[in-house]
């Protein structure tokens, strides 16, 4: 039996987590696609899948069998198409990981179109927040804002993300609003963690002005700070995106937008493979792209 056939037909279960839905894929019957995941199993001497009569899950070893594997045929695919001059089709899981702040509806929007153009590809998104090992972990991409890339990593800029000093109005009303850079100290402050230190500094009409704020919340989730933000607890520093469909509406107001500016830059990290796959280089460019994004 074809050891690359059955790897391929292995993948194609555990991406669909069904033998009958990968054998209707690729025309084989159940039994045939349940065949050569057992002879790869019976090569490696070990269990890829766990099965039950209602569904098919991944093994320990299976888990990183199927991460390997995969990335080894997306390369695959692009060499013999490379060679062969042909147009490669996007196809298969996109694992992708983001910041907790793009559960937004700018970026479920550019996904839902992603998909629409690209329909073979599935996606899998990680928006816990915590900084993954993309290459142990078995990811594709990374989407992040930082200022200094992994070196280990290809790190391709995107777009800048502008993050907004908000605040409820109810807040506002109750803590004073500010009309100058000085106005802001002491304010209460909802603090992103991974931010070090309470103090800022911005461009005031005379120069650089330092001003400490009075952190009442601390977390490194952005959503939460948002809800925070939201309920009138504080002053927050959020993405664009996340806070611009409540700054239309009311429910937040941007303070002092011509003085109070951050700007970080947005990257797509990925593994520093020769063969990048057309899942791959199709999202990265189709999100660069999109003015949605900007």
């Amino acid at each position: 039996m074809d050891s690359l056939v059955s790897m391929r037909v292995f993948c194609l279960v555990a991406e669909l987590k069904s033998f009958a839905a990968a054998a209707q894929r690729l025309r084989i019957s159940p039994a045939m696609a349940s065949k050569h995941v057992m002879q790869l199993e019976k090569r490696l001497g070990t269990r890829l899948l766990n099965r039950t009569s209602r569904r098919v899950s991944l093994s320990e070893s299976g888990t990183l069998y199927f991460e390997q594997t995969r990335q080894m045929l997306d390369s695959l695919d692009e060499v013999e198409a490379a060679v062969s001059h042909a147009t490669v089709v996007p196809r298969g899981t996109l694992r992708l990981t983001a910041p907790v702040w793009m559960a937004n509806t700018i970026f479920a929007s550019v996904l839902a179109d992603y998909q629409a153009r690209y329909p073979d590809v599935r996606l899998d998104v990680d928006l816990s927040g915590r900084l993954v090992n993309l290459v142990e972990e078995g990811f594709d991409l990374a989407l992040r804002a930082t200022a200094a890339p992994d070196e280990a990593l290809i790190a391709r800029p995107i777009t800048n993300v502008p993050f907004y000093m908000v605040a409820a109005p109810a807040y506002l009303k109750r803590a004073g609003r500010p009309a100058r850079i000085a106005d802001i100290a002491g304010h209460a402050l909802l603090h992103y963690a991974l931010y070090p230190g309470e103090s800022f500094s911005f461009e005031g009409e005379n120069g650089p002005e330092t001003i400490k704020l009075d952190p009442v919340l601390r977390s490194a989730n952005e959503t939460l700070l948002h809800m925070a933000a939201l309920e009138g607890m504080g002053l927050a520093f959020l993405p664009k995106w996340l806070v611009a469909a409540d700054i239309a509406a009311g429910r937040l107001e941007h303070l002092m937008p011509d003085h109070v500016v951050f700007v970080g830059k947005l990257f797509a990290v990925y593994p520093s493979r020769k063969y990048l796959s057309a899942k791959v280089r199709t999202f990265i460019d189709f999100v660069a792209a999109d003015k949605r994004m900007r």
